[in-house]
């Protein structure tokens, strides 16, 4: 399959900076016990701003940076777990900001390993269709919407914000690996804001398993953090070896790891799984929090600001979540 190129990124982080000292004034916690466990010093919260309002700005922000007309932009995909409708589509409230008039758009939903699916699909996309020549992927997310701010070990570590890249088809360096354990989903869900049809008799049956768990009906994130740890841990190193080993890539030769910020202990252990420096693992966590698929985009945006990723870098990007979800892909920046 051919490869993809990011002709540019955008951000955009909530105005609102949440720190773990303000967190202590609504959960029993304080500062160093946050930082310790996670790595986390601060998080962007939004302060009103719905979900496609921040994968609009950043969206536009990645539009003029790559010098190019919204009328250019043929697919926009949308990763999120957050959406502000269950229809339309967050990619179509995009679409309309944006003023993409000629294109398709649709979510996708793997939770904090969306971005890496959706970089993913795009690039089968513009490997099947020659008309195809750009394709935008957003990664956005309102995860204070879904927290449970009673919950002290699980409330401290998220936040809100988006990113965006906007990708053309390449010659370049390309390989990737995606994988699933629905067995795992009990471990980490929120539910749907439904209500049940007025014929229901029986009791609601989900797939968590976890019908006696009082936040299933706050439509709360439940996580259980030693198990998506224990699968974490294995989930990022399997994934990249996985995806290097297709095209018969050593580890040793990827310049930059740039992984889901979920936990610094986390991020940690699977460098050390992988034989690999810290000093090639670009964080972010430490100011952002776990934004769930929209953390390995900012954190690609942020890197490139910063000017820690340069062209010509072998770049993985590599990711878990909720499903349980785990994927990565690897590409010449």
């Amino acid at each position: 399959m051919s490869g993809i190129n990011i002709v540019s990124t955008g951000g955009y982080a909530p105005l609102l900076t949440v720190t773990n000292e303000d967190m202590a004034k609504v959960v029993e916690t304080n500062d160093e016990w946050i930082r310790t466990r996670t790595g986390i010093s601060q998080r962007r919260m939004s302060n009103g701003e719905p979900t496609w309002y921040m994968g609009a700005m950043a969206s536009k922000q990645a539009l003029e940076r790559a010098g190019i007309k919204a009328e250019d932009i043929g697919l926009i995909i949308s990763s999120t777990i957050t959406s502000d409708f269950a229809t339309p589509s967050t990619a179509c409230l995009i679409q309309r900001e944006l003023g993409a008039v000629n294109a398709a758009a649709f979510d996708l939903g793997a939770a904090c390993s969306g971005f890496v699916y959706a970089v993913d699909t795009a690039c089968r996309f513009l490997a099947t269709d020659s008309s195809l020549k750009y394709v935008l992927v957003s990664a956005n997310e309102n995860l204070s919407c879904i927290t449970n701010f009673e919950d002290r070990s699980s409330c401290v570590l998220f936040g809100d914000g988006a990113a965006a890249v906007i990708l053309e088809r390449s010659d370049r360096l390309y390989t990737s690996w995606l994988g699933a354990d629905g067995n795992g989903a009990k471990f980490l869900y929120a539910k749907s804001r439904f209500s049940p049809n007025p014929f229901v008799t029986d009791e609601p049956f989900t797939a968590a398993d976890d019908e006696t768990d009082p936040e299933v009906t706050h439509r709360c994130l439940v996580q259980d953090g030693k198990e998506v740890y224990k699968f974490a841990t294995k989930a990022l190193p399997n994934a990249a070896r996985k995806a290097a080993e297709k095209i018969g890539l050593d580890i040793a030769d990827i310049d930059l790891f740039i992984p889901h910020q979920a936990n610094i202990r986390i991020i940690e252990t699977a460098a050390k799984n992988l034989d690999v420096s810290m000093d090639k693992f670009f964080t972010n966590i430490d100011m952002h929090g776990n934004t769930s698929s929209a953390s390995i985009p900012i954190a690609l945006n942020e890197a490139a600001e910063k000017g820690v990723l340069k062209r010509g870098m072998k770049v993985c990007l590599v990711g878990f979540g909720a499903g349980l979800t785990l994927g990565a892909v690897i590409i010449e920046y």
